[in-house]
């Protein structure tokens, strides 16, 4: 198992691996073969920055039966998703931000997010670990008054769009059993989420098989693998964290407009 982070360090954006309290820095591509500086850092010396860039975002709805039971929902034939623009990616520790142009509520969902290593398009569920680099903690915030305020059109690109909406991090762990894993959200302290991968609808081997026959999967490409019970609006000032076991806690604070 590999910890990797992004950084800012003295001005600069750098890379490494994480152990402990202690930065490993590394050189050239994150996904074709990185190599290490030899330069060491301090947790503390650095900015965390979003663990890598992606081109797109796609994030699931309906994925877990425990959710589908509560909201009389079924199991879809194929997963249901959305696209979350790359402007809208946030990391650990920075705010999420009110938009000024909404005033409704404004939703966490803690979620697994699964990086994408390598392109792949149309591959089967036995392929996908040779395609996935590794596993990161997501917020996929929404802004729920809007999804469904015109009933022509569910506003999906819009709810889920804004600026600082689509949070993830802090770091991509590597060569873990995503299976195995719980996700738990926690508000100010309270435990407001906490369910098992295996309740997926959908695990994460198949979710990344199913999507590559829709498109191809580039290198950094983040999928959000949908949440379960247990979503609820942020209140200003409130911390909200997003802990998988083995892969990291996402923390964030929420800021009223």
């Amino acid at each position: 198992m590999t910890t990797w982070i992004r950084y800012q360090y003295q001005g600069k954006t750098g890379f490494g691996t994480l152990a402990g309290d202690r930065i490993e820095a590394y050189e050239g591509n994150l996904f074709e073969r990185p190599t290490a500086t030899g330069q060491s850092l301090q947790r503390q010396q650095v900015n965390l920055l979003a663990p890598c860039q992606p081109g797109k975002m796609l994030g699931l709805w309906n994925n877990f039966h425990q959710r589908a039971a509560k909201e009389g929902l079924t199991r879809p034939e194929h997963p249901l998703y959305f696209i979350k623009v790359n402007s809208c990616f946030n990391a650990a520790e920075q705010p999420i931000r009110q938009p000024s142009s909404y005033s409704g509520p404004v939703v966490f969902e803690g979620e697994l997010g699964i990086v994408i290593g390598k392109t792949c398009h149309d591959i089967s569920p036995e392929q996908s670990d040779d395609y996935i680099f590794g596993y990161t903690c997501v917020n996929d915030v929404t802004a729920r008054g809007i999804l469904k305020a015109d009933p022509s059109f569910p506003q999906w690109t819009r709810a889920k769009g804004f600026d600082t909406f689509g949070v993830f991090g802090p770091a991509i762990v590597t060569d873990i059993e995503p299976d195995d894993l719980v996700v738990t959200t926690m508000v100010d302290g309270q435990q407001k989420q906490h369910y098992p991968v295996r309740d997926m609808f959908f695990r994460p081997r198949e979710i990344v098989s199913e999507l590559s026959q829709d498109m191809t999967l580039n290198p950094g490409d983040l999928i959000a693998c949908g949440t379960s019970i247990g979503v609820e609006p942020m209140t200003a000032g409130c911390n909200v964290q997003v802990a998988i076991e083995g892969v990291g806690v996402l923390s964030n604070s929420f800021v009223a407009a």
